[in-house]
Formats: structure tokens, C-alpha cells, sequence
């Protein structure tokens, strides 16, 4: 008894490719960001801070008066104090976010696993991109929604009804949509500035690390820069800080509102003595470019090093 085996042509054979696509790395990351017991600990400290302002509101006494007498500045200084809250901590978290996504690759090595499956270095890249923009805007979104929900209840609480928000202008809407505005530019800052110092230092701690601090290192400097001028007398230092990124990111709400919002952290970058200006006075357009080269500068690093460096991890 023989036994015959027959193969199919060649031709017949039909390979799946498999390579994984552009949407099913997406969805990997997905997982692994929502795997991580760190990410819902900084959503949790999100939630909490941006509930806690309006907590100790409902436990002043003296907020009935301000909404009863001047409604509209009670909402400015509100809408001023909780979406500043939201900026600073969604920033924190989108820079943590980024800088593990992609840093970690690096870290552990797996980058070399994904890359021999055919993944491309800026595919790969822009996924974890679209990734991190995608849950950034979902945090935005409900964090504005949970502002606005708890500005009614606070007005409910102190005042029993909601006729104060009678008072609100077309400007104060205007003002409003400007300031989301103002946090999605933020963000995406945040995001790039996250991806480069993770491409540049191929790690977790060196992205962490060097996004972390350049905020702070970036307003430290602003005020060396004020002390060299008062040493040496020169405008020259005091202009320096009209182009630092933290500086003019502060500043960027007061100055397209023609300050009838502003932002936590918003110390001016001049300064006024004996009538003589000292310092570039900054304007809105002013800040929106220099955020907008700073981005540029941010994208253009890490897409270069993801495509042209080796990956030797």
C-alpha cells in the first residue's frame, strides 16, 4: 500500500502578509499604555486635582458674594484657575505617557523584535504618535466636561440656582474656546518634546528625565537672565528669555485675551523701571510662532534620528 501525497501549485498558495499594520500597532499600544498600573495612578492624581479646587471654592465663604456681585469675574477667574490646573497636570501625564512609550522600546529591546517583523522605524513612530494624541484628547475632553460640570454645581451649591451664567458674554465663550486652543498646543508641545528626548536618549529615564526638567530648567533660566541684566545693565539677557518656550507658553493666554485670562505659572518676561521698558514686550502671534518653531524643532529631531540612526539596542 503506498500512500501519494499531493501538494497544491505554488500559484494556488495564497501567503497572508505578516507584517502587522499601521492601525493593529496602534491598537498594541492601546494595550500596553492601559496595561500600566502608572497610568491609571496619574489619571486618578488628574481627576483628583482638577476636583480639588472646587472643592475648597464650595468650602469659601466669601465665593457667594463674588458670584452674586460680579459674576463674570468670578467665571474668568474659575475658567482661568481650573483649565490652568488641567493644562499643568495633562501635561505632566502626556509627557510621562510619551516619553515611557516610546523610551521603553529602546530599554527593552523589543524595538529589534518589532523592526525584524517588518515594522518600520516611522511607522512605528507615528503610531505611538497617533497613540498618545488620541489619549491626550480624550483626557482634554473629559477634563473641559468635568470643568464645566463642576462650575454648574459649584453656582448650585452657593447661589441655589443657575442664573449667574446669564452673564456670560460671546467674549467669555470667545475667551474660552481660545484657551482650549491654548491647551491643545500645549499638548502637542508637550507630546513632541516627550518623543524627541526619548528618540535622543533611547531610554526611559533620559526621556522621562530630560522632558521633565525642561520646563523648569526653561523658567530658571528666565530668571538668571533678569540677574545678568541687573549685573551687567544689557538688554541683551533680558531679550533671551522672549524666546524660551516655558516662558512664552504661560504668557500665551493673557496676551490673546488681551489679559482677561490668564494662566498659572504667567510671570512676565519685561519688566517696567522708571518708565523704560526692559525686555521684549511679547504679543500673542509673538508666542504662537515661537511655540510653533520649538514644535517644529521637537518633530523634526525625533523623526530624523528614528530614520537615519541605527538600532543597536
Amino acid at each position: 500500500m503506498s500512500t501519494t501525497i499531493t501538494s497544491a501549485p505554488a500559484e494556488n498558495i495564497q501567503l497572508r502578509d505578516a507584517r502587522p499594520s499601521f492601525f493593529g500597532l496602534v491598537r498594541g499600544e492601546f494595550f500596553k499604555v492601559i496595561r500600566l498600573r502608572t497610568t491609571w495612578i496619574m489619571l486618578a492624581v488628574v481627576l483628583g486635582v482638577t476636583i480639588l479646587p472646587y472643592i475648597i471654592l464650595g468650602y469659601a465663604p466669601r465665593r457667594l458674594a463674588d458670584i452674586t456681585a460680579d459674576p463674570l469675574t468670578f467665571f474668568y477667574n474659575v475658567l482661568s484657575t481650573g483649565l490652568s490646573i488641567l493644562r499643568v497636570f495633562s501635561g505632566f501625564f502626556v509627557l510621562i505617557v510619551t516619553a515611557r512609550m516610546i523610551g521603553l522600546e529602546y530599554q527593552l529591546g523589543t524595538i529589534r523584535v518589532l523592526l525584524a517583523r517588518g515594522v518600520g522605524r516611522l511607522q512605528l513612530l507615528f503610531a505611538k504618535l497617533l497613540t498618545v494624541v488620541i489619549i491626550a484628547l480624550i483626557l482634554l475632553v473629559v477634563g473641559l466636561l468635568l470643568n464645566y460640570l463642576l462650575t454648574l454645581i459649584l453656582v448650585e451649591i452657593k447661589t441655589g440656582n443657575l442664573n449667574a451664567f446669564s452673564v456670560l458674554t460671546s467674549q467669555f465663550w470667545s475667551d474660552t474656546r481660545t484657551f482650549v486652543l491654548y491647551l491643545l498646543i500645549n499638548t502637542a508641545v508637550s507630546i513632541l518634546l516627550a518623543t524627541a528626548a526619548a528618540v535622543l536618549g533611547r531610554s526611559v529615564s533620559f526621556g522621562l528625565t530630560a522632558a521633565l526638567v525642561f520646563f523648569p530648567i526653561d523658567n530658571i533660566l528666565t530668571g538668571i537672565m533678569v540677574l545678568a541684566y541687573r549685573v551687567t545693565g544689557s538688554d541683551f539677557w533680558l531679550n533671551l528669555t522672549a524666546y524660551f518656550l516655558g516662558p512664552n507658553l504661560n504668557q500665551m493666554p493673557a496676551v490673546l485675551t488681551s489679559g482677561r485670562v490668564s494662566s498659572i505659572g504667567a510671570a512676565p518676561i519685561f519688566f517696567t523701571d522708571n518708565g523704560v521698558t526692559h525686555g521684549i514686550v511679547v504679543d500673542g502671534t509673538h508666542t504662537l510662532v515661537v511655540a510653533a518653531v520649538y514644535t517644529v524643532i521637537f518633530a523634526v529631531t525625533a523623526i530624523w534620528l528614528t530614520w537615519k540612526r541605527d538600532i543597536k539596542e
